[in-house]
């Protein structure tokens, strides 16, 4: 080939691999994925829920879906938009409820986002004969829908609903209403209820009006929605929906087994529970503070688990459901199932947050010799007048709010672990996000720490 041919196709191909190379990274999401069922956000905006709040640092986190954002507050200029305003903005902020949905509009500089406005998201407002109420479910439920003449529609996205439902409820998200006119009732004025997410969700009331724009003349909205119902009741997860959303994913959930011989065939992790000795069972369960999920299971989903379930309720769990047809349902489906002796008490181990470093693992590693922790340091994000009472041997001290400013003090070394650890784990988790977002490899505790002025401490 002459060289007058190669030198541009040379040049061509350096011009579109510097063009692959100056490729900018994804943008990262501005919003959680439920949100955009009813939203659009603006940019310096972003929707999530409400995670951690760490007064000392001017700091809180805002979850969306599995990223987490960080932003900084000035109190003398940030404004909280909330139906529960306190007599300052941090009480505004900490009667902010975690899981709670928000809209922050922010500010950016050097990678730091300040929020200015945070709006908290109201309850719906819908006309007290447009709502029906959760003791008019129950007896509706209690009925079922040929006796209590209902249609009841869950119309949160299908992963939602497969991770429990209303009992009796079908599945006909909001975003895909147009596409599921098909599956209402025939009759206009069938009773119709919508539920979703609870009192501050949109898509019940959204699924609401369309159907009375299609003529439906008694539709309701049961506003509490699944939180509500699961505050008083227990809920049913259909074998599928269980193996996809809980199994398949490998999410810690407490399996209750009522049935006698269930060590010919079980779910994996089951627990053989006598349903006559409610007491004794709870004395092995974890606390209701956990909210552990937990399936019960007996053979067609009957009378057996509903009471169980429902004592479990009572008993302040909640998050329970019944398998919908019970085990024969499971077998049925040609389900996974396991042989052998069951377990015969509870133990759960909650799912820990992305990032977080065991207490087992972070005892053994702070308690070796400062020499022995090879390519691992200990960073103690407390403030100074927290410190001075006492710190982990070895460990480097700087105060969360100026380790952006401070990250040259870390050592350069790829291979170095860096554990953030404060007082109660809220503000290494803020230190652990801004590590990974700057490229250190990172993890953090999330415990609470108690540390003496020998070094010695103790977690709770």
């Amino acid at each position: 080939m002459p060289r007058s041919t190669l030198l541009p196709i040379l040049w061509i191909c350096t011009a579109a691999f510097a063009l692959r190379a100056a490729d900018p990274a994804p943008p990262r999401p501005n919003a959680a994925k439920i949100c955009l069922n009813c939203h659009q956000t603006a940019p310096g905006n972003i929707r999530g829920t409400f995670d951690n709040f760490a007064g000392k640092v001017n700091s809180f986190q805002v979850k969306l879906d599995d990223a987490m954002e960080v932003f900084r507050y000035d109190k003398a200029s940030l404004k909280v938009k909330t139906h529960e305003a306190g007599a300052t903005v941090e009480d505004s902020l900490k009667a902010i409820k975690k899981g709670h949905e928000v809209r922050v509009e922010y500010t950016e500089q050097g990678g730091v986002k300040t929020a200015q406005v945070v709006s908290v998201k109201p309850p719906v407002s819908l006309a007290m004969n447009d709502t029906i109420s959760l003791a008019e479910v129950e007896k509706l439920v209690a009925l079922g829908p040929e006796k209590g003449k209902y249609f009841l529609v869950d119309c949160r996205p299908a992963p939602r609903f497969q991770e429990g439902n209303i009992p009796t409820a079908v599945n006909l998200p909001f975003p895909a209403f147009d596409k599921l006119v098909d599956k209402l009732p025939k009759d206009k004025a069938a009773l119709i209820v919508y539920y979703c997410s609870g009192k501050t969700c949109n898509m019940s009331p959204g699924s609401f009006r369309k159907a009375q724009a299609l003529g439906y003349t008694n539709v309701k909205v049961f506003v509490d929605g699944m939180p509500g119902w699961y505050g008083r009741n227990f809920g049913t997860i259909a074998p599928r929906s269980f193996k996809e959303a809980i199994l398949d994913k490998d999410i810690p959930t407490i399996i209750l087994d009522l049935r006698s011989q269930a060590e010919l065939g079980a779910l994996k992790g089951a627990v053989a529970t006598d349903p006559t000795k409610v007491t004794e069972l709870l004395r092995t369960f974890p606390s209701p503070k956990l909210k552990p999920p937990v399936l019960v299971v007996d053979w067609e989903g009957g009378e057996p688990a509903r009471k169980l379930a429902q004592d479990l309720v009572k008993a302040g769990y909640p998050g329970v459901n019944v398998l919908e047809g019970g085990y024969k349902a499971w077998q049925a489906a040609g389900y996974p199932v396991v042989q052998g002796k069951l377990a015969a008490q509870v133990t759960y181990v909650p799912k820990p947050r992305p990032g977080s470093i065991s207490n087992d693992e972070f005892t053994r590693i702070a308690s070796l010799p400062p020499e022995q922790r090879k390519n691992v340091l200990i960073l103690d994000v407390r403030n100074h007048d927290e410190a001075v009472n006492g710190i982990i041997k070895g460990a480097l001290v700087i105060p969360e709010p100026t380790l952006a400013s401070r990250l040259g003090e870390l050592p350069k070394d790829k291979n170095l672990l860096v554990i953030t650890h404060c007082a109660t784990g809220v503000r290494a988790e803020l230190a652990y996000h801004l590590l990974k977002e700057k490229g250190y490899n990172a993890s953090f505790l999330n415990s609470e720490i108690t540390i003496i002025d020998t070094g010695e401490f103790t977690l709770d």
